[in-house]
């Protein structure tokens, strides 16, 4: 990948997990149980059996450097400069469809796609987190949660700026199971009750 952008220094990251802090929000999503897998994702299951099962042994979150944070904003770049924003009925002409983007892409193909190139950069599945959120709207949106040892940070294709979920305007509802890409938790926001349904 030949996109980069600039970080300065991991100053950025530490100022705001000190912000969320002062929020008194805990730097990573709570956990409120198991829920059920978006149709969507339950589909692209089927086609992408391999990506979809238990990821293994959980060391746990991320460790946060300054080489895989790098990373991780060039990834989100690339990929949101790369592809074209469309929806699914636009793309494929149907409402819902989860899948690798070509040319074009709906919140959930640039999630697959980032998720897929972080993970041949060696971060492991069970800190790539494909997950559900509500916008101010109320539309349903899918971005990717990075759980690292700063807190859980949100790559959107909608801002090129990687933020801590809680510096978020959304409200988190769910996301995959650390344990198994193929099982989903539910989020506890915390900051307001999530109401509706997402597909």
């Amino acid at each position: 990948m030949t996109k980069t952008i600039k970080t300065g220094t991991l100053a950025f990251l530490f100022s705001l997990v000190a912000a969320q802090a002062a929020m008194a929000l805990p730097a990573n999503t709570p956990l409120a149980g198991a829920t059920n897998q978006p149709i969507g994702h339950y589909e692209f299951c089927k086609q992408y059996s391999d990506e979809c099962g238990p990821n293994g042994k959980d060391d746990g979150p991320l460790k946060l450097t300054q080489e895989n944070w790098q990373t991780i904003l060039n990834v989100n770049y690339a990929a949101n400069t790369d592809y074209v924003p469309m929806t699914d009925m636009e793309i494929y002409g149907t409402e819902e469809k989860w899948t690798y983007p070509d040319g074009a892409a709906d919140c959930e193909d640039y999630v697959l796609i980032k998720r897929k190139h972080l993970m041949e950069a060696g971060i492991s599945p069970s800190n790539l987190l494909i997950t559900v959120v509500l916008q101010p709207n109320g539309e349903g949106h899918a971005v990717l949660t990075v759980r690292t040892d700063r807190g859980d940070f949100v790559l959107d294709n909608m801002r090129n700026k990687v933020l801590l979920w809680s510096e978020t305007e959304y409200r988190f509802l769910k996301r995959q199971s650390s344990a198994n890409s193929g099982k989903w938790v539910k989020l506890q926001d915390g900051r307001a009750e999530a109401v509706g349904s997402v597909k």
